[in-house]
């Protein structure tokens, strides 16, 4: 197994139920970073390279609903693997900030939690896929499923094959993302993403000054 570069740079990670806000959020972010001269890349998952991006075809067809749990689980981590070792390590070395739509965790939340696979299988999966990459911050989108729901139609968005799952799913993938959160409080940020735009932004950016200035700090005393 190639090593990758050691790692410099934070990883942040926004996760969240689809019509949480992610996306506004990041791009909200990448503005205020650009404002401040740091640079930045932006990863979604599944995706990322052509490998990865191959990976999420497969995943988000609808003609693919006979997918098995753990065959879907695999299809994930692999796809992550690849866009790690060939993306974000590098980039991170490199002392480029990434921002990720998405990694581990929404694993651990969507076929942990929703379809029912061992949680603790799961940890041993991402260290694999990850090179035991652990993201510095974390923020949690949380949204009630019905207002999720009800912005997916405002926005008039189709429903891919994991966003076509029943309500109860999406009820044990919130929960799971609360649980998450709830085990490891340094890491995570809950955020009411019912809330307006700027006041969810005003909180992720105060968090994100603080860890790039603890970032520059450590590489001041080297």
């Amino acid at each position: 197994m190639n090593q990758p570069k050691q790692r410099r740079a934070p990883l942040i990670t926004f996760e969240g139920i689809d019509g949480s806000g992610k996306t506004t959020q990041i791009r909200l972010m990448s503005s205020w970073l650009e404002q401040r001269n740091f640079r930045y890349r932006i990863i979604r998952e599944p995706g990322g390279t052509p490998i990865s991006e191959k990976i999420r075809d497969l995943l988000l067809d609808k003609e693919n609903k006979g997918m098995d749990a753990v065959c879907e689980m695999f299809l994930f981590s692999a796809a992550r693997a690849q866009v790690t070792t060939e993306i974000i390590l590098p980039a991170l070395a490199d002392g480029i900030v990434v921002i990720c739509d998405r990694y581990y965790d929404s694993t651990t939340a969507y076929q942990g939690y929703g379809r029912g696979l061992d949680v603790e299988n799961l940890r041993r999966v991402h260290a694999m896929a990850t090179y035991n990459t652990r993201p510095d911050c974390t923020f949690f989108l949380d949204i009630s499923i019905d207002d999720a729901f009800t912005r997916k139609i405002h926005a008039n968005e189709k429903s891919d094959r994991m966003e076509s799952a029943p309500v109860a799913f999406f009820q044990r993938v919130r929960t799971g993302y609360l649980e998450l959160a709830r085990k490891e409080p340094e890491r995570w940020t809950i955020l009411d993403a019912s809330r307006p735009p700027h006041e969810i932004a005003a909180i992720v950016t105060a968090k994100t000054e603080d860890l790039l200035r603890a970032y520059h700090h450590d590489l001041s005393e080297h």
